[in-house]
């Protein structure tokens, strides 16, 4: 019965993330993630409390007594301790990468980031556009200022372009975006040097070079495309044709003007055939205003974006919903504490005829009292330790391969969750377990001959 109960329990768990991420492979690796989390969780538990036997020290007689009680009931230990890390896990990674994520957001857009962009500025209006820029204080090397002008991708290497074997016949969603990447238009470029806030991947950029281009290597990668390449774009019914000499590495959150291709020239050749407008970003002047709305009213053709108030907007929602992942993850705790509870429920009748026994045979209260005490924040100490030490393999894992920033791991964390799973394990079994301490040795003992 209680197999069949954990195992439906299971299954309506990973019924209930399948309905909510409308994703099965999400809801797949989450359920995965979870149960071996448990599992070497568990076995971890298991292997220390068989050791901790065999190593405790005769001396103080408490931990000798408690570290046998808890190798004779190690199954319960280790279910105790995989769930109680398991909920501590989920805080730990919260608090670790918390701050960290805001931080890489904050640096990615810091306070002097472009937050004004302009489009469909005209050639002829470039002039007016940064004079009017340059008397409101905005300086050369602190805006972005490009040409700007469509294309569509038609061939590869003489042939049309199409999808890369290895990505056609995959189904996700990397198949799906190259796939509009091929069918989309292409927002082109052209300058003699690079932008500043692009790296050289590979190749190399020489500025005016005739028929080159450099390519993002995230797009390059998606196509399956590589230096030497020969690609050929429809820009308004002009055929432009380049081979790669460069990847780029681009910064897409960086809120700068950023170009999947750019032809490393001043001019292109096509010259005033080529349907050109230019796009520009830069900061605000805080001490003008009113100054989008002259310069709206001086060019009335051109499109201008404020996105401070988005950046902001976004910053607040991301709050919100770390605090509503730290509600949850709360509850993930609680649901380990009930566990560790329902464990201590479970052995109450046995422990009570123990602990009867052991005072029959002489120990004395106290000594029986801080029996249970070592065992209660020896179950949460092992949790938090092992929950700690996870805790920063997953944090440099999901920094380093998800969310893509530097991170420096606390090594005292798995130190703090070890006393943080003590004590939380302490405060929700001793009120139980002292009760125990109370009852009458004759009245348990004769309850266990009626038994």
């Amino acid at each position: 019965a209680a197999w069949l109960t954990a195992a439906a329990g299971a299954a309506g768990f990973a019924a209930l993330l399948a309905g909510v991420s409308a994703n099965l492979r999400l809801a797949l690796i989450a359920v995965g993630g979870f149960a071996a989390a448990l599992l070497f969780f568990a076995l971890t538990a298991w292997l220390a409390v068989r050791a901790l036997r065999r190593a405790a020290p005769a001396h103080p007689r408490a931990l000798l007594l408690a570290a046998r009680q808890m190798a004779a009931r190690s199954g319960f230990a280790a279910m105790q301790v995989g769930a109680l890390a398991a909920g501590l896990l989920a805080l730990a990674l919260l608090v670790l990468l918390r701050t960290d994520l805001i931080a890489s957001w904050r640096a990615a857009t810091p306070p002097d980031a472009p937050n004004r962009f302009v489009i469909n500025l005209m050639p002829e209006q470039a002039d007016d556009f940064l004079k009017m820029l340059h008397g409101a204080g905005v300086k050369k090397q602190n805006m972005d200022f490009a040409p700007m002008f469509r294309g569509r991708l038609t061939h590869i290497n003489g042939k049309p372009a199409a999808l890369p074997e290895k990505t056609a016949k995959t189904r996700g969603e990397e198949r799906r975006r190259a796939q509009r990447l091929l069918e989309r238009e292409f927002n082109l470029s052209n300058m003699a040097a690079m932008p500043a806030h692009n790296q050289l991947a590979a190749g190399q950029w020489k500025n005016d070079e005739e028929n080159a281009v450099s390519v993002e290597e995230g797009l390059a990668k998606t196509l399956g495309l590589k230096l030497g390449d020969e690609l050929a774009f429809d820009i308004a019914g002009l055929e432009a044709k380049a081979r790669i000499t460069s990847l780029r590495r681009v910064d897409w959150a960086s809120m700068h003007v950023n170009f999947f291709v750019i032809f490393p020239r001043a001019e292109m050749p096509e010259g005033e055939s080529l349907p050109v407008t230019h796009i520009a970003a830069w900061h605000a002047p805080e001490h003008l205003p009113d100054f989008d709305n002259e310069l709206v009213a001086r060019l009335p053709n051109i499109t201008l974006i404020d996105t401070s108030a988005i950046i902001a907007q976004v910053q607040r929602v991301l709050g919100q919903v770390i605090r509503a992942v730290e509600f949850l993850f709360i509850f993930t705790l609680a649901a380990g504490l009930l566990v560790l509870l329902a464990a201590v429920g479970a052995q109450r009748e046995s422990r009570a005829h123990e602990l009867a026994l052991m005072r029959a045979l002489g120990a004395s209260q106290r000594l029986l009292a801080a029996v249970q005490r070592a065992e209660l924040l020896g179950t949460g100490a092992l949790a938090g330790l092992l929950a700690g030490c996870a805790a920063l393999l997953c944090g440099w894992a999901l920094a380093h391969w998800v969310f893509e920033f530097a991170w420096s791991a606390p090594l005292a964390t798995p130190l703090i969750t070890a006393a943080a799973g003590a004590l939380l394990a302490w405060a929700a079994g001793w009120p139980s377990l002292r009760a125990l301490l109370r009852r009458p040795v004759v009245h348990t003992l004769r309850q266990a001959l009626r038994q």
